[in-house]
């Protein structure tokens, strides 16, 4: 079905250019689902795209041959691949909050493609559409046609998504990473539903992603790319079992597994360094005309937990569990709450999921680590430069970042400018709030080392958010389960592992492929 020679993507956009794919080839059969894995900045998304026909910048120079069931895409009349985009190949991105346009209806975008590859009714639109919000399992498809993407969870915007890209009965699915900002059932649920895409109705699959377990999970063959080119390529189970090349071992190597990193943590005998106590919060409620004291219902409900020195715990649930507007609201960053948060340390701080969104833009990496000691005042800029270059250099950074933007930086050392910045003001507790959900598992590995290395040399206390649980269980000694806005479920890594008393626990683990040790 599809047939790509050796594709080579060169961007002009700076003095030097860059080339960003060289020597791409790949082919998918139909009804195949192919895996294109790598770390980000590989060029997998940007293969993708070309094959899409979504590389129409200027400054970009593409050449070797797309052919798309006899056609050859590379070259084709606009007016011609138009009528392909959409309707014989069609594309799930990443992000689909950003994706999905905002003042727009659901019903509106999953007809799209349809009202623009087929001539029917309104109705028939609304029918057919309704038809594939409920084919891709999106329950009460009636109403959700006239809801917005603000009104729905992140696993529902991902269905919606796949419903706008099926409706056309494409024969081709590139699917770009659209598991990775998901948790672990929603994943699950996600992979499921692509399989029975696939099958039922014969759809190739093109998947794009950095996570490897979802690949070997989905797909039957994988091609793995590193700086632009394919390193290695074969059946899924040969390239996992049998890896040829050492990118490959290392992308393997680099795969969160249920074993420990960080050592078990006794408390026994450790001060507290956080105590919460029937804590409750809730956001306001904005809508089109705002209401002075207009209520959410509660987001967060009766918490209570005690943190120690020096303790890495964590907190899982899946997105909108509630954890993240706990980890604000024990740092005062929300007003609408009750109960009693006790701290018994200085300046605790926060490290945030998206490091891009966190760090000033416009600003140098240098005045970003100094704005908190110039904020504070009592002392001097060659001590606020000296004292960033210092955290620079401890979280495994020179001190030539300092003249950089966050621009210039990859998602992974933007993470450790986040790190660096919490680290500034020397605290004893630190919240990280997804801060490895974004990152590539190499990169992933690197900033979990990094965590360890803070908590083992600093005695740093860390509440570690995030619904990975392999990744929970390599760095935490005790875990706090979140469902709904409240705690179901507490106590140490073994407990929660392999005794866990809450169907929740239960169902989320079995999502994530623990196996219950010996």
């Amino acid at each position: 079905m599809l047939e790509v020679t050796d594709l080579h993507i060169e961007i002009e956009d700076s003095l030097i250019p860059e080339t960003v794919v060289e020597d791409f080839d790949i082919e998918v059969s139909a009804g195949e689902i192919v895996g294109i894995v790598g770390e980000s900045g590989s060029g997998k998304s940007m293969s993708a795209h070309a094959i899409a026909g979504l590389l129409s910048r200027k400054d970009m120079k593409k050449r070797g041959r797309i052919v798309f069931e006899g056609e050859e895409l590379l070259g084709m009349e606009r007016s011609r691949l138009r009528s392909i985009q959409g309707d014989d190949i069609a594309v799930v991105f990443q992000e689909p909050m950003t994706s999905l346009n905002p003042v727009k209806t659901i019903g509106w975008q999953v007809e799209e493609a349809l009202r623009i590859h087929r001539d029917m009714t309104d109705e028939e639109y609304k029918e057919r559409a309704i038809q594939m919000m409920r084919d891709v399992e999106i329950n009460e498809p009636e109403k959700r046609y006239y809801q917005y993407p603000h009104e729905l969870s992140g696993g529902l915007r991902q269905r919606v998504m796949i419903a706008a890209a099926l409706i056309c009965d494409p024969k081709l699915l590139i699917a770009d990473e659209p598991t990775t900002a998901l948790d672990v059932t929603i994943q699950a649920q996600i992979i499921e539903l692509l399989k029975r895409i696939n099958s039922k109705k014969g759809t190739a699959i093109l998947f794009i992603s950095h996570d490897l377990g979802v690949i070997r999970t989905l797909c039957s063959r994988v091609v793995v790319m590193n700086k632009g080119r394919i390193v290695e390529s074969g059946p899924v189970e040969q390239v996992f079992n049998a890896p040829a090349e050492e990118y490959t071992k290392q992308l393997i190597g680099a795969i969160p597994q249920f074993a420990k990193v960080a050592p078990y943590y006794d408390i026994s005998g450790k001060k507290p360094i956080l105590e919460v106590k029937n804590v409750s919060a809730r956001y306001k409620k904005i809508t089109g005309y705002f209401t002075p004291g207009a209520r959410q219902k509660l987001t967060v409900k009766n918490a209570s937990f005690v943190m120690y020195e020096g303790q890495i715990m964590g907190l899982v649930g899946e997105s909108g569990s509630g954890k993240t507007t706990l980890g604000k609201t024990i740092l005062g960053m929300l007003d609408d709450t009750s109960g009693e948060i006790v701290h018994y340390s200085r300046m605790p701080q926060m490290i945030f999921q998206d490091p891009y969104g966190s760090l000033n833009p416009a600003k140098r990496v240098g005045w970003i680590l100094t704005e908190p000691m110039r904020i504070k005042g009592g002392s001097t800029k060659e001590e606020q430069r000296e004292k960033a270059a210092s955290m620079l250099e401890l979280v495994g950074l020179d001190r030539t970042f300092m003249d950089r933007k966050t621009s210039a930086l990859s998602g992974g050392q933007r993470q450790r400018v986040c790190i660096a910045l919490a680290l500034m003001q020397e605290p004893k507790l630190i919240i990280a709030d997804e801060p490895v959900s974004a990152l590539d598992v190499t990169v992933q590995r690197q900033v979990i080392n990094l965590l360890v290395r803070l908590n083992k040399e600093l005695g740093i206390a860390i509440l570690f958010i995030s619904h990975d649980l392999k990744v929970v269980y390599e760095l935490c000694s005790h875990i706090i389960v979140m469902k709904s806005g409240e705690i179901v479920e507490q106590g140490t890594d073994e407990q929660i592992y392999n005794n866990p008393g809450h169907p929740y626990t239960k169902q989320l683990l079995s999502s994530a492929g623990y196996v219950k040790s010996d």
